[in-house]
């Protein structure tokens, strides 16, 4: 649904986009992550048509965003950090008027505003200026628009932005819900959470570059090495060295817990919980370390600006 080839974007000597390659297949939700100006905005505006690209090449529902804008644009729905609403209007009529430039039919366009609306909690307010709703409220109904026409593509800058934590959900809730073997959704976002509960991969862009992208399981492998468990004891170690079976390295000890790293649980924690129980140390529980897609987010970005740093230095 989504494909990129080395797809560039330069700004006189400004390169803002740089060889990004990228594939998001029907089904798939993906989160491009980074830090503040590092392409993200105009990766999405190449595949939008709204900016050509330097060099490389983008298609978007099987349409080349150069040579075919106009199908591009039927086919993407897409809400950016700019709502560009009109606040004049009434939200109803602003979504009757967007919905007759997507060319749909009176019946269907009424019942399809009654959904959405309904959805975003927003049905009692369809005779209200723009003008008056709360920020919470643009974004919503920003979405809605976006998702008129249920384009087989959605194009997502920061979709929870402004809302309160229940309006949040609801919208996480709504993309859940779009997930479907006709669609894909990409996401911009700083809320790391968020990514990691809706998408399925991440891709990582700064300074215009992709510098990883994978699965966030995969990403915290990859990254930040085999996962860490730890026991917490009903007795003390006192100081007590373990010996842990092969395939097991301890990371840190405590006065009643015990945490390791290891690649293959399957195998070491039934022999580390035998191992405890043998030599008197009740086991009150055992379990991964949690590890967040921020510890990936910021060892990635970290690692890429000191490898930017070092490449400077020695120019």
């Amino acid at each position: 649904m989504i494909l990129t080839e080395k797809l560039s974007k330069q700004f006189d000597n400004f390169v803002a986009v740089d060889d990004v390659s990228l594939q998001v297949r029907a089904g798939q939700v993906l989160a491009l992550l980074g830090p503040n100006g590092a392409g993200k905005t105009t990766t999405v505006r190449m595949l939008t048509s709204v900016l050509l690209p330097s060099r490389g090449q983008a298609w978007v529902a099987g349409y080349d965003v150069v040579q075919e804008p106009f199908h591009v644009r039927r086919s993407v729905g897409v809400l950016t950090e700019n709502h560009g609403l009109y606040e004049r209007m009434p939200a109803g009529d602003y979504l009757e008027f967007f919905g007759k430039i997507y060319g749909l039919e009176r019946e269907a366009l009424q019942r399809r505003i009654t959904a959405l609306m309904e959805r975003f909690g927003l049905l009692g307010v369809l005779d209200r200026r723009i003008g008056t709703f709360s920020k919470g409220m643009r974004q919503k109904l920003a979405l809605a628009r976006a998702m008129l026409h249920e384009p087989p593509v959605l194009l997502l800058d920061e979709p929870t932005s402004a809302m309160d934590p229940e309006s949040a959900r609801l919208v996480r809730d709504s993309i859940h819900e779009l997930r479907s073997a006709q669609r894909a959704i990409l996401i911009c976002t700083h809320n790391l959470a968020e990514a990691e509960e809706l998408a399925d991969e991440i891709a990582i862009i700064n300074q215009g570059r992709i510098i990883v992208h994978g699965s966030p399981a995969a990403l915290k492998l990859s990254l930040l090495g085999d996962p860490e468990y730890e026991a917490h004891l009903g007795a003390t170690l006192n100081g007590h060295a373990l010996d842990l079976p092969p395939g097991a390295e301890i990371t840190a000890s405590g006065f009643t817990s015990l945490r390791y790293r290891t690649a293959t649980p399957q195998v070491v924690n039934p022999q580390i919980l035998q191992m405890l129980f043998q030599q008197g140390y009740p086991v009150i529980s055992l379990q991964e370390v949690p590890r967040s897609l921020e510890q990936v987010y910021l060892h990635a970005v970290g690692n890429n600006n000191h490898a930017e740093v070092n490449h400077d230095n020695q120019a």
